[in-house]
């Protein structure tokens, strides 16, 4: 098989072992070997995460390999995730990444978790006209991104507590209704009312954002029942408890976003992350595009969870373009910055 382009992409920042073959752009395939064992610690045990990627990289990549019909002698390079994330789970990723790419005589390109979810929106087309605005949703991260020429970035705003994700995993919690919190709570609330309750709104200067105080108050106003009466609530109203708790996220996830759209002039957003797979914040995503007269990308579902087609095809871009890491092979850096890469 020929392309001028084919990359192995491999993703191991967290608790989802990855792999994804990218020919050009284009995704041939993209295998995700989750970790369900966490969940009955109500979130990712970073030990068992690490040993969990030992046992898996090697079937991810040999499936993922399969599936896009590639032989490895057919790679041009491989590209995989340096940080941010937990220290074991990227130590594992790299250490294969630069073994294999070793061993084949390619490049090894170390990609930015978060450039990845950047350019996650794109994949299948080609990317929008600079300068494009992006929202970064997940469990770990809550930025918002002002994407200029050539793929450099500039963060305008940042979570200055809890992460988007990260509010809706604790609220998961304290429903006692499982873990990953996101997809319960929005399955849950599409069949609750959102002025059930209101839970109080952040609204801070600039772009950044803060989602602790709304996570704490659903604590109080879950306390402030009493037990009896909040036994007999979270039996019959948890759907719109879930409902009013989502829509105070998504009021402040579109607040921002408005106000920087309008700021900024941008043409193009991208929603990308974990939580932009949220169905009410994908509905009221596309209302504020159609408001501002603005283009509104989001990834697929498939995209918006963490996986290696958006690690290949960042690297893809940043091939494309003649921008490439300096000598030497990429180390893991968990708290990595995202303006590395700018």
């Amino acid at each position: 098989m020929s392309n001028d382009s084919l990359i192995l992409g491999i993703e191991s920042s967290c608790d989802d072992t990855a792999a994804a073959v990218v020919a050009n752009g284009k995704v041939l395939s993209s295998e995700i070997s989750s970790q369900q064992m966490h969940s009955r610690f109500g979130g990712v045990v970073p030990e068992l995460a690490s040993r969990a990627h030992q046992r898996r990289i090697v079937p991810v990549v040999r499936t993922a390999l399969r599936k896009a019909d590639v032989a490895p002698s057919d790679l041009t390079a491989v590209a995989v995730t340096r940080g941010p994330g937990l220290a074991g789970s990227l130590l594992v990723g790299l250490g294969f990444a630069r073994a294999y790419a070793f061993g084949l005589g390619v490049q090894v390109v170390g990609i930015n978790h978060l450039e990845g979810h950047i350019c996650s929106a794109s994949i299948g087309r080609s990317l929008p006209t600079h300068p494009w605005l992006c929202l970064i949703v997940s469990g770990g991260h809550t930025q918002l991104v002002f994407v200029e020429q050539g793929l450099s970035f500039r963060i305008l705003g940042t979570t200055r507590d809890d992460a988007a994700g990260e509010a809706f995993d604790k609220v998961a919690r304290l429903l006692d209704i499982g873990y990953p919190g996101g997809p319960a709570i929005d399955r849950l609330a599409a069949q609750g009312d959102p002025a059930f309750h209101r839970f109080p709104r952040a609204r801070l200067d600039g772009y950044d954002f803060s989602f602790s105080g709304l996570k704490t108050s659903v604590l109080y106003y879950l306390n402030g029942l009493g037990e009896k009466k909040r036994t007999a609530l979270m039996r019959r109203r948890l759907p719109d408890i879930c409902a009013a708790f989502q829509e105070a996220v998504v009021d402040m996830l579109i607040d921002v976003l408005h106000r920087a759209i309008g700021e900024t002039g941008v043409r193009d957003v991208h929603i990308v992350g974990g939580v932009s797979a949220n169905a009410r914040l994908r509905q009221r995503t596309e209302a504020l595009g159609e408001t501002c007269g603005v283009r509104m990308h989001m990834p697929p579902p498939a995209y918006c969870i963490d996986n290696a087609a958006m690690i290949a095809f960042a690297a893809h871009i940043r091939l494309s373009i003649g921008r490439t890491d300096p000598p030497g092979n990429p180390v893991a850096e968990p708290n990595l910055p995202l303006a590395t890469f700018a």
